[in-house]
């Protein structure tokens, strides 16, 4: 028996097992409630559906932050209390300001870089002959994963020696103009902006996509309205597009800035985080599970959690403030 349930199979068995049982307590729940009427039958409705849902809420985020934000003023090992002393740590290394640093540049660029990129792709594009085109060449980035993206763009930054064959392409491409190689990925802190733009590259298709959407759902009246007043282009795109546009540039710019914030993928792959390009969910990595550093790796966590929580805050208020204007 012992030997069973220790086999995948005996594994796989007790997790349909526990599946059929929450199916079988939810359905008994919901057909227990349709017995009531009124707040009763809500209250129970809200238990049978709401209720696992919760649970696995609690269980998959709650806990772990708390259990994060407990072991951020523990030391090492979790055994014992520090205090604040990991926190001290995170404001005050010289590898963790680095990171913070970094991934101040990353947040600032990446979000509008990308935004504007794509909303200027979007408008160029928007009712052209060769628009879907187009917009699948720019949004093709986005099905590459961010590991597939840095693997491809450090071929693409690869530095051999002046004297040696450049397998690099744009080394490759220097080299070729009669120029010396230039060190891409090795030279700070310009490699940080190369690392930046691989970003960019994936996220611009994401913000085109959304801001192509809601710029074909601009009313025609109003274009209409404002050809006929003879507006030029650029004013069309400043008093017209961009205005009308707008609740979805903050929803596209804080949904990129949030994968910003979190962005570790890239600069693991392309550089090891090396020659000055660490950031802060890398060195989170780094602290937990390369130096066994428990403490010091759940603060920075709690960190990247503060930093982000503002953004969402932000959006959310943004959402309903839209819902209350469409509303009104």
């Amino acid at each position: 028996m012992d030997f069973f349930l220790g086999s995948k199979i005996g594994q796989m068995v007790l997790a349909v097992l526990a599946l059929a049982v929450v199916v079988a307590v939810i359905l008994g729940a919901a057909r227990l409630a349709d017995r009531f009427t009124g707040r009763t039958r809500t209250l129970w409705m809200i238990l049978a559906f709401g209720g696992p849902a919760f649970f696995l809420l609690g269980l998959g985020l709650v806990y772990p932050a708390v259990r994060t934000t407990v072991m951020s003023f523990m030391d090492r090992r979790s055994e014992e209390w520090v205090g604040l002393a990991n926190y001290a740590w995170v404001l005050t290394d010289p590898d963790s300001l680095q990171g913070f640093l970094n991934t101040f540049l990353w947040v600032l660029l990446v979000p509008l870089v990308s935004t504007t990129v794509g909303l200027v792709y979007a408008v160029l594009v928007d009712s052209s002959r060769f628009e879907r085109l187009a917009k699948s060449l720019l949004f093709m980035p986005m099905a590459i994963s961010f590991v597939g993206a840095g693997i491809i763009w450090k071929f693409v930054y690869e530095y051999r020696g002046a004297a040696q064959e450049q397998i690099g392409l744009l080394n490759a491409l220097i080299v070729g103009l009669g120029f010396e190689p230039v060190r891409f990925l090795q030279d700070s802190p310009w490699n940080t902006f190369f690392l930046i733009v691989v970003m960019i590259w994936i996220q611009a298709g994401f913000a085109m996509v959304l801001l192509s959407a809601a710029i074909k759902a601009i009313p025609s009246d109003i274009v209409e309205a404002a050809r006929l007043d003879g507006v030029s282009g650029w004013q069309m795109f400043r008093r017209i597009t961009v205005p009308s546009v707008r609740p979805t540039l903050v929803v596209v710019l804080t949904t990129i800035t949030i994968a910003t914030l979190k962005i570790f993928d890239i600069p693991r792959t392309m550089t090891g985080a090396r020659f000055d390009t660490q950031v802060l969910a890398n060195l989170m990595y780094d602290q937990s599970f390369t130096f066994g550093n428990n403490g010091v790796g759940s603060a920075l966590a709690v960190a990247i959690f503060v930093l982000v929580v503002p953004i969402v805050v932000f959006n959310v208020r943004q959402m309903v403030r839209n819902r209350e204007v469409r509303g009104a």
